[in-house]
């Protein structure tokens, strides 16, 4: 299944890839589970935290800058990692306020889930989260796991969606995120939704540059984006249709503690009602192409939005 020359090489990159963007985070703690997993915040202060990814970690630090703004402290604890890792945190209220995506949420904790529209995905995660996390008024801005070929792959076969792929005769290498094996849209999702049969190369770098280059140079044929990322528009590359909706919406969605009284949640609120796909798009691009903070990042663009 998984091509181990090109494993290892992605992997090691990957790694490296991973130590620039924790560099380049500004906010972010260097080691935010050091202290035995949780955080060592007094009772008066709400701690906010963040994926091991970019884009997350400016709404994460749009929480915070907002909610200081409204007398609020705040322990920032940033670039925690994957679900896998955070949510065990934020369960056990260590954790108060974390940007989360509708459909991936949901999925996470009920993997037979019907819902398909992002009306039915926020109603069915309200219903899904554990005792003491509630999920407030979701984004329009969504940023959700996409598939993604070159412009000459899919003019040279025909193929602007995933569907299309079953027609493919050759081999299909996928350059995703190591859990994406796991995710219900990964390789199994796509075999038993549209027939598509995937090798997966891990590529540890959250859909960033080293997923880019694999899907330029033909490491991989399919690549694992995120949908604001900026990476999709500079390459050209072709994100494919997805007519049997695997991949949910994936709006993005506050997940608060009990701790978070009204007034603090009002404050979350007020950046998600201004929050739109495209203003993610900037923001992104801002962290990726200008290498600006996020607290730069949010710090401006709250003042934008008179939310500052």
């Amino acid at each position: 299944m998984i091509n181990t020359a090109k494993k290892g090489r992605l992997t090691v990159l990957g790694a490296v890839a991973i130590g620039a963007m924790v560099a380049l985070a500004g906010c972010a703690s260097s080691d935010p589970l050091s202290s035995g997993g949780g955080s060592t915040a007094d009772s008066d202060t709400l701690v906010v935290g963040s994926q091991a990814y970019y884009s997350n970690e400016i709404i994460a630090e749009l929480y915070a800058q907002v909610l200081e703004s409204k007398g609020f402290t705040v322990d920032r604890q940033y670039q925690i990692g994957q679900r896998e890792v955070y949510l065990p945190e934020l369960e056990a209220g260590k954790i108060d306020v974390f940007p989360e995506y509708t459909g991936n949420l949901l999925q996470n904790y009920d993997k037979t889930t019907t819902a398909k529209s992002p009306d039915e995905v926020e109603a069915a995660l309200k219903e899904a989260l554990p005792k003491g996390l509630t999920a407030l008024t979701p984004a329009a801005a969504s940023d959700q796991d996409s598939y993604n070929v070159t412009k000459k792959f899919s003019e040279d076969n025909s193929i602007t969606s995933l569907s299309d792929l079953k027609n493919y005769s050759g081999t299909l290498t996928l350059g995703a995120p190591p859990e994406n094996v796991d995710r219900p849209y990964g390789p199994p999702g796509l075999k038993s939704v549209y027939g598509v049969e995937v090798n997966s190369t891990p590529i540890d770098d959250g859909g960033g540059p080293l997923t880019a280059k694999a899907l330029s140079d033909g490491s991989v044929q399919l690549a694992d984006l995120y949908s604001a990322s900026p990476l999709i528009a500079e390459n050209d590359f072709v994100t494919l249709s997805d007519p049997e909706n695997l991949i949910l919406p994936q709006n993005v969605v506050p997940i608060v503690s009990s701790k978070v009284d009204k007034k603090a949640q009002d404050a979350i609120d007020s950046v998600d009602a201004v929050l739109s796909a495209k203003d993610l798009q900037k923001l992104n691009a801002k962290s990726q192409t200008d290498k600006e903070s996020s607290a730069t990042i949010a710090k401006d663009y709250l003042t934008s939005k008179k939310l500052l």
